[in-house]
Formats: structure tokens, sequence, C-alpha cells
């Protein structure tokens, strides 16, 4: 279908290894750090790796975005230029950005991203964006399906959205918490995650509403079974997180979602898959299985009663393997249909409220041995955060990827001649010169396997035609030299073909959706004040990064924690719960202020 849109599907990697096996494992883009200025500053890559990861990609059509999403200071700029030509130079396809500052840098015409770091809500924020050259736009995690497709009917650009991964609390960008509070900012790439402590909750009578439990700590995202919704209104780009996640992480859920797009597409040719091949996947993905607070599908369908906090723990919850049956001194026996596996990570609530972890020293069936004693109660609830044998099937290939071709062998006046095409149309021919000799048995079938030994190339051959005039008899020598160089000729013709996108031109006649912007702006040098100015705004602050304010809040969040208790101030029951409401932690008290009309909550420092 020749207007089918083409999708992509988004992957992480912490390093070039890793990004290599996304690829193999079905990813159409990786998202990967520099090695400086990415939002996850312990996920740096050297500028080799990364163009041997470029070139990698791209023999698959495969493209490689770098995240350039910080915040910027003014004696960064000069290197963050330098960086940016050498990223060019080496080929990578995009650039995710959140400083504005970097469109006012003298750099070649490499395509922009705008990060999720941009704060993109809004059909206005999104129009904007778009007039101001950026090739793809990553919106906000907290828009509802209806909201997506309003942005898209707005607008022409790509966008982009999370569908799996860990959830930040805040609107991405609009986070001060670390910061303030430590001095590590999130929009630096130096989070300290104080979303994932825990905290004790006291209301306005002094009375404690929940005890050192991780109030602000949310679930993962899983869209895996609304993939068809989201392409339905309008994103491009579908994308995973986890630029910190192990190999094994990233194979799983790549897969997972490689295969669940590809049966989409089978059924919705107006779909399709925006790199080349198909990936062999050796194993069964299974999302559960890979680090998981437990899932959510967060605001998709706006607000409703589903969990989408884990307020229990921050870490892994892994899948539910069943209840605990009985227990004696040294084992406990589980009701449930999983089978356990030596060495596999069991985790549970305990009696005292704690989550709590130990290690499968023997599985017997469902008789379990633990590593360690530990004190489980009948009926309490068991998860597998570790499958040892799932984990470890994962350190093996696992993952092959070939791009289909099919070939023509025909003769020539002084020999035969070769053609490739490509899965895309792309074709090569190549020639070599031998005599025609009558062959003296049907040689087609052995011609036909000769030619596709393919194995060390990323091709597979679909079809092989012997189109000669008659049955000819042609070395082994001769065929092998044909194939050789087709498949290099081939290489040579998709890696040419293969172009990144060009940034595209600024409206400067496009005006920014406010006319003043304060500390939530980021305005953090004076390129991007520059670039703000352009835009119409009129009145700028600086970024709490370089000037901290007293008496704002640190973070807002579509995440409230009286409705995650019951107490929504929209019901009977919110009265019960009178504010204000405090969280404490280490001597620190936060302070949650809820905005019912647009249903959000911010959270202030108070002062000590």
């Amino acid at each position: 279908m020749t207007n089918a849109r083409r999708i992509e599907l988004l992957a992480p990697a912490k390093n070039a290894e890793i990004g290599k096996e996304a690829i193999l494992h079905g990813a159409d883009a990786v998202y990967i750090g520099a090695p400086r200025f990415g939002a996850r500053a312990a996920a740096g890559n050297s500028l080799d790796d990364l163009a041997g990861l470029v070139d990698f990609a791209h023999r698959f059509d495969a493209r490689i975005y770098i995240t350039f999403n910080t915040l910027l200071y003014d004696h960064e700029l000069a290197e963050a230029e330098r960086l940016i030509r050498q990223l060019y130079r080496i080929g990578v396809d995009a650039l995710i950005v959140q400083d504005m500052g970097i469109t006012r840098l003298d750099i070649p015409p490499i395509a922009l991203h705008a990060s999720t770091q941009t704060d993109n809500r809004t059909p206005e924020k999104v129009q904007f964006l778009e007039r101001c050259g950026f090739s793809q736009v990553v919106l906000a995690r907290e828009l509802s399906l209806d909201e997506i497709r309003t942005i898209s009917s707005t607008v022409r650009v790509p966008l982009e959205v999370f569908v799996h991964g860990a959830l930040c609390v805040s609107y991405s960008g609009q986070c001060y918490l670390s910061q303030a509070l430590c001095g590590r900012s999130a929009n630096r790439g130096e989070c300290a995650q104080y979303c994932r402590l825990p905290y004790t909750l006291v209301d306005g009578r002094g009375r404690i509403v929940a005890r050192d439990k991780h109030l602000l700590s949310l679930r993962d995202l899983n869209q895996s079974d609304r993939l068809e919704e989201l392409l339905d209104a309008g994103v491009t780009s579908l994308k995973i997180e986890g630029r910190l996640k192990e190999m094994a992480y990233v194979k799983n859920c790549t897969a997972y979602y490689r295969q669940a797009l590809d049966r989409i597409f089978e059924r919705r040719p107006e779909y399709r898959r925006s790199s080349s091949g198909s990936s062999i996947i050796d194993f069964t993905p299974r999302l559960e299985k890979s680090f998981n607070r437990g899932f959510t599908h967060y605001f998709l369908d706006g607000r409703t009663a589903a969990p989408i906090a884990s307020p229990d723990t921050p870490k892994s919850l892994g899948e539910r393997v069943g209840q605990v049956k009985q227990t004696d001194r040294n084992s406990f026996v589980v009701a449930g249909t999983a089978s356990l596996h030596n060495g596999d990570g069991l985790c549970f609530v305990n009696s005292r409220g704690e989550f709590e972890g130990v290690r499968v020293n023997r599985a017997e069936g469902n008789r379990i041995y633990p590593a360690s004693r530990i004190d489980i109660a009948p009926r309490t609830v068991l998860y597998r955060n570790l499958d040892f044998e799932f984990e470890k099937q994962l350190t093996r290939p696992t993952a092959d990827r070939r791009i289909g071709v099919t070939m023509r062998l025909y003769t020539v006046p002084d020999g035969f001649a070769l053609t490739l095409t490509d899965e895309n149309g792309l074709s090569v021919t190549v020639r070599e010169e031998a005599q025609h000799q009558p062959a003296r048995t049907p040689q087609q079938e052995t011609q036909q396997k000769q030619l596709g030994k393919l194995g060390t190339s990323v091709y597979t051959a679909t079809r092989i035609d012997i189109a000669l005039d008659e049955s000819l008899f042609i070395p082994a020598s001769t065929l092998s030299k044909l194939r050789q160089r087709g498949v290099e000729w081939l290489d040579r013709a998709r890696r040419i073909a293969c172009r990144p996108e060009r940034r595209r031109p600024e409206e400067l006649t496009a005006r920014f959706p406010q006319n003043a912007i304060n500390y939530l702006g980021n305005v953090s040098n004076h390129l991007a004040e520059q670039f703000y100015r352009d835009h119409g705004v009129t009145s700028i602050a600086p970024a709490f990064e370089t000037k901290p304010v007293e008496g704002v809040p640190l973070m807002f969040t579509r995440h409230c924690i009286r409705y995650m208790l019951g107490y929504c101030k929209k019901t009977p029951a919110g009265k019960e719960l009178p504010e204000p409401l405090t969280l404490l932690y280490k001597g620190e008290r936060l302070a949650l202020h809820f905005d019912c009309q647009a249903c959000q909550m911010t959270i202030q420092r108070e002062a000590k």
C-alpha cells in the first residue's frame, strides 16, 4: 500500500551493544546518550561506539536518535556546539532536545525532536514546535487518548508517545524537587528520584494518614494492548522507556512490542514499519518477566478507578505467581500454576506491611526452599521479580534480523549478470565474465542453492530466478563472486539511500503561546532567551537551576494522593481529610496543594 503510514518502534539503549540488540529484536529506531548533555547523566557513550551503532542501524534503515535533552548553561554552549557537529559527522539521525538555545547554535542541519521535557501537553504548544522546525514531538505521558487525538488533528509533525516503562510522577520538565532538596537537577540528568522515597502523610489536624508509604511512586506504563488505538489517534512513534535498563529488559520489551505491532500491520495495511527487515525472535517475550512495579494505562482513558501508584514499594514486582498455601520451618508451598526455578527471586508484603524479597535456593515443584529464613504467612501473595531461567536464556543470542531480497541470474554476451532487489525496491546488478558452457545435467537447483548462501550478510533470499537462455554450467566460483559482489554493491546502495532527515526550517513568525515565561520555562542560557524573544515572549524569568525561587511549587502532577487514598474533594469522603496535607521525610516537609478544577496536585517545600 503506497500511502501506508510509517510507524516507528523506538527502543532505549544504555550503550551501543544494547542498541544493536534492540535493532536485531525489531526496533525501528534507538535513542541513546552521547558523551554529555543527556537526561540520564549515567548513560553516556563514546563517539566511536555511537558511530558503530549508526552504521549498524542504517543497514536496516533504522534510525539513531541522540538524547541531548538537558538544560545548558552559557559556559557549556561552545562544547555542545562542537559535540553536535561531531554527531552530525558520524551520521546520527536526530537530536532529542529540551533546551531551545540549541536552535541558535551554529550547527549543521541535523533534525531536532522536541523532548517530553519541553512539556508538550496542548495543541498550541505542539503547533508552535512544528512551526519552529522540529521533526518530531514527544508528547507528555499524562495525555488521554482523546487529548492525543485532538493534538494530532491540528498538526502534521510526527507525534511520539511512551508506551512502556517507568513513569515520572511529575509532568516532565516541570519537576524541581530534586534540585531544591539536594542540588541535583532533573532537567540536567541528575534526578535523585525523591518520588520513589517513603513518606508519612499528615493531615491538617496532625493525624498520620499513611506512614512510610511510597505515595509518589507510580506503577510502570504498559500500553501493549492499546497500540492500535494510539495509531488510530495519530501517533507515529511508540517509545519504550529504559535508557538505564539492562540488555534482557530491552530484548524482551522490544521483541514483545515488535510482534504486537506486526500483528496489527497484518490486519491494517494502512500502517507499516518504518525500517527494513524482519526479526526472528528465538524466545517468547513476556513483559511481566522484566522489571516492573505493576502496570498501568496511566491517564490514557482519563482519570479512572484503576490504581496508578505503587505505594508499597518502588522496586520491581515482576509477575504474580500465586499465594502461599502452607509453611513449615524451612520451606513453603505455593498455590499457583507458575513453574518456579532454583535461583528465582520472589517478593511479597510481609506481616509488618513491608516489602520483602528472598532468593529461591531450591524448588521442588511448588515447594520452595528459600535461601534465607523468612517469616511468611499462608495466603500471602507472591511475585517473581527474577525468573532465573528466563534471564539466563536472554544472555544468549536471541534474535536475527534479515532483509528480504530477490535474485535474478541471467546471461549477458560475455558472461553472466546477477540482479539483487531488496524489499524496498532498491536494485543493483553485477556482472562476471565467463564462458557459456552447456550443462550435461540440470543445474538450476544447484545454482539457486549457491546464490542463496547469504548467511554472513543481513539479507535472506525470498526468491531466486534462474533466467538463463538454456541450461548452462556455471562454476561455483563464478556464482560465489556474483553473490559476494552483489551483496557488497547492495550494501553500498542502501547506505547511500539511507540519508538522515535534515532539520526543517524555523518560522520566525511563529508566536509562543504565552507572552511571559516564569521559572517553568527552563531558560538557562542567553541563546534560549533569544529564541523565546524571537518568538514574541516579552518577559522571561531564568530557570530554577540558575536562580532558585522560594515559595513556588516544585512538582506538578496529575497523580492525586487524595484520590488514591479515597478522599477526593469532589466526593463526600473528601471532607474527612482536612487540609493542609503534608508529606514528611527525614526533616523535610512537603505541602500538597490541590487544583480540583484542573484535577492537578502540586508539591511545595515548607520553610524550615
